[in-house]
């Protein structure tokens, strides 16, 4: 069975038992861009926003309360999977995300249609424009729906981020002592502690970690009940205070209108922000695992200062080896977070006058990094780091045989001898200490106590 639907741009038949109408429909055919779907926490924010609305405007008596009653239970069938959502929209497409609002308007509407009694598509009983998405825009209602899917995301991301910071933690304290060679320029410099090495990038993670969590703040900020471009056309003021207290009973976090509505639609420079706090983790975990690759290195005729986690063999032809692909896959992650991140900051400067339209764009990367970013840390930290093993002999080793004493010496017989010492120490592969006389010794050991 099929059922006719019509809009300006003429009639297209649908399937009787389909829940989308015939803007969905004619966003899937213009939309064939990629294969990537309009993201799941996207939709379910948006759900969670028509819900609210639904309500605020039952508060502001323009839809019946019957109506409200139908779009809220619909809503609570699309949130607990009682309706299955089968979205197949691009997540990139044109039209500043109305494709994606149109499409939760019109499953809503006729799921809405059946608690009423009434068949799909019968939308003079329960209509997605004029009843679903009353007092609302896609300008409003799709930024507003992104920056609640960006800190659900934000909040998973800060959970995994913590426990490979704990993580690091762990290793630092298990070989506070253990000692092994500093490099700078990837040359011997002075010894340092393997609990150090490990604190230091658990440091760094955590200024990540607290960088994001500043970041995140701001999009707890909506242009929610501005409407079109932020004047609030077509929204009463009951509706836009409502519609803030309706749905901060349904986030686990509480969100707060914007200080200027025509402000917070047209500009979107917060995603920027919270994508440069992404890009700066992205950089401080790239550095990490290349560290870690450098120092897992050989294992014979490299570093070799530590042995990382086995987990697949490494070659088709070299047998025994063993490749470090756990760093290689989060320095991955951390290329195309770098990447996306140039994608977004171009959308969001390309918007013009009181709309961007290019936020689908942006949120498809926003998204990617977040989600990525999350997965591959939790991977970090459970296939990697929590079972790094120092060589701490063969780490000792290098300290006791490297020549960085010379450091030390450089303020008891100034630097002109101390370079010389470390030549004569490399030509004739002795260590340092065989070329220093019996006072220098003391007075060494002196300094050092």
């Amino acid at each position: 069975m099929m059922r006719i639907e019509e809009d300006s741009l003429g009639q297209v038949l649908l399937h009787e038992d389909s829940y989308e109408g015939i803007h969905t429909y004619r966003a899937k055919e213009n939309f064939t861009i990629s294969s990537s779907t309009v993201d799941s926490k996207m939709l379910q924010a948006m759900i969670l926003i028509k819900s609210a609305a639904a309500s605020a405007n039952g508060r502001a008596e323009v839809i019946d309360p019957k109506k409200v009653t139908a779009i809220k239970q619909a809503a609570c069938d699309l949130l607990d999977h009682t309706i299955l959502l089968d979205c197949k929209l691009d997540a990139i497409q044109g039209g500043a995300g109305t494709s994606t609002n149109m499409y939760i308007n019109e499953v809503l509407a006729n799921r809405g249609l059946e608690y009423l009694g009434h068949h799909k598509g019968e939308y003079q009983f329960l209509d997605p424009l004029d009843d679903v998405n009353r007092s609302q825009s896609t300008n409003d209602v799709y930024p507003s729906s992104g920056k609640i899917a960006v800190y659900l995301y934000m909040m998973e991301l800060d959970t995994v981020l913590e426990t490979l910071i704990e993580a690091f933690h762990k290793k630092s304290q298990e070989y506070a002592t253990a000692q092994k060679m500093g490099r700078t320029q990837l040359q011997d410099a002075v010894p340092t502690t393997f609990g150090t090495t490990f604190s230091a990038f658990a440091t760094s993670l955590l200024r990540c970690q607290k960088r994001l969590y500043a970041s995140r703040k701001e999009i707890t900020r909506l242009n929610l009940g501005g409407t079109a471009i932020g004047t609030g056309v077509n929204a009463s003021p009951i509706y836009q205070q409502a519609v803030y207290e309706e749905l901060n009973h349904l986030l686990p976090f509480t969100v707060y209108p914007a200080d200027h509505l025509v402000d917070a639609t047209q500009h979107i420079d917060q995603f920027v922000q919270i994508s440069s706090s992404l890009k700066a983790l992205a950089v401080a975990l790239s550095k990490i695992a290349h560290d870690l690759r450098l120092m897992a290195s050989g294992p014979r005729s490299g570093l070799g200062e530590i042995q990382l986690p086995k987990r697949q063999a490494g070659s088709s032809i070299m047998p025994g080896k063993v490749n470090p692909v756990i760093p290689e896959v989060v320095q991955q992650v951390a290329f195309q977070v770098m990447g996306s991140d140039l994608t977004i900051t171009l959308a969001a400067q390309s918007g013009e006058l009181e709309l961007n339209p290019f936020e689908p764009i942006l949120f498809h990367h926003l998204f990617l990094s977040l989600k990525s970013l999350t997965q591959v840390c939790h991977v970090f930290q459970t296939k990697c780091v929590e079972g790094i093993i120092v060589n701490e002999t063969h780490c000792q080793q290098q300290v006791e045989q490297g020549v960085s004493l010379a450091t030390r010496l450089t303020p008891l017989i100034g630097y002109q001898k101390a370079s010389e010492l470390v030549s004569k120490a490399l030509q004739e592969n002795q260590p340092i200490e065989t070329f220093l006389s019996e006072e220098v010794i003391l007075k060494l050991e002196k300094a050092h106590n």
